[in-house]
């Protein structure tokens, strides 16, 4: 528990700077894009617009998932992160790309804009880097930190993480290096060439990547809404671990789900000694569910239900899931 608060408090303190650093962006690049007239300025400035009502979702949506189980929602508010990441994956295209391409099509189709000032943009271009920089890195140091202990690459653990909100910053925070890069070289080829058709396709492809990294943190965030299973290695530890239980003869389903972030939710049929009575079992319920807890912290709920291994209408189930395996 202390671990998981832990990095709950570093996930909050992630997306606390990436929100004040890209309000502070947000507003330099405003005052710039209307100093130089670039439209990759201005699309700069509707990215960082775009990740500040992001950090903001984000934000609520670590306040509301942290809720404790009700009534009215027994197994807690941990898919709330869920809910309000996919917000922020909307914001991101709805604030930051559809603006992008808007401002790329007005310049690359429009009337040839003249370009005032270009050295604001530089200066304030190379400031954005600088402050984006140190919100990416707290951002990649968290993911490190958290991908060296589960024993994955970052890559890996990005792809696989159930916490949404520290992938989101590190995937904006990505997008906006990016970004930044973009919108210097749109505008330094606008200053050389005295073309403006160069600022307008800077700015559209500012749009494609915002639009890029919008859809993969939806599609992310709709997994688990939908109800993606848990970490693969967490699934094999709690199959090898029911199996070797006495009196467990066989393991013949096993179903997950992410409930929250480090919360799992866990069926399992199994297929008990016949020998046991009604007490036996019962206790051996017991003692199994208390143990999957204690070995796997990130379990929140287990259900285990007795059924026979040979039921033909179940093992077709379980087929039909999960292919020809051995059950």
């Amino acid at each position: 528990m202390a671990a998981e608060e832990s990095k709950g408090g570093e996930s909050t303190l992630t997306v606390l700077i990436a929100l004040g650093v890209n309000l502070a962006i947000a507003i330099m690049k405003a005052i710039a894009g209307v100093i130089t007239g670039s439209a990759a300025m201005m699309s700069e400035a509707a990215h960082s617009v775009a990740d500040t009502l992001t950090e903001a979702l984000l934000l609520t949506a670590l306040r509301r998932s942290t809720r404790p189980a009700d009534r009215r929602h027994p197994f807690g508010y941990g898919k709330d992160r869920y809910f309000w990441s996919l917000l922020a994956a909307v914001s991101i295209f709805v604030s930051g790309a559809v603006f992008a391409f808007y401002e790329g099509f007005r310049t690359v189709f429009g009337a040839p804009e003249e370009q005032g000032s270009p050295v604001v943009g530089y200066i304030v271009l190379a400031l954005a880097f600088v402050l984006e920089g140190v919100s990416w890195s707290q951002a990649a140091r968290q993911v490190r930190r958290e991908s060296r202990a589960e024993g994955r690459s970052m890559l890996g653990f990005l792809r696989i993480s159930d916490d949404p909100t520290v992938k989101t910053v590190f995937f904006e925070d990505s997008a906006a290096l990016v970004g930044l890069l973009l919108a210097f070289g749109g505008l330094g080829l606008h200053h050389l060439t005295g073309s403006s058709v160069w600022d307008g396709v800077a700015s559209l492809a500012i749009g494609v990547l915002l639009a890029f990294a919008a859809y993969t943190l939806a599609a992310t965030n709709r997994g688990l809404l939908i109800g993606r299973q848990a970490d693969p290695v967490l699934v094999r530890a709690v199959w090898e671990r029911l199996r070797a239980e006495p009196e467990v003869e066989q393991v013949v389903d096993l179903l997950t789900m992410a409930v929250g972030t480090d919360r799992v939710l866990v069926c399992a049929r199994l297929d008990f000694d016949d020998a046991l009575g009604a007490a036996d079992l019962e206790r051996a319920c017991v003692r199994i569910d208390a143990e999957l807890r204690a070995a796997h912290p990130e379990v929140d709920e287990v259900f285990l239900e007795p059924v026979p291994r040979n039921d033909p209408e179940l093992r077709s189930r379980v087929l039909a899931r999960y292919g020809d395996l051995k059950l």
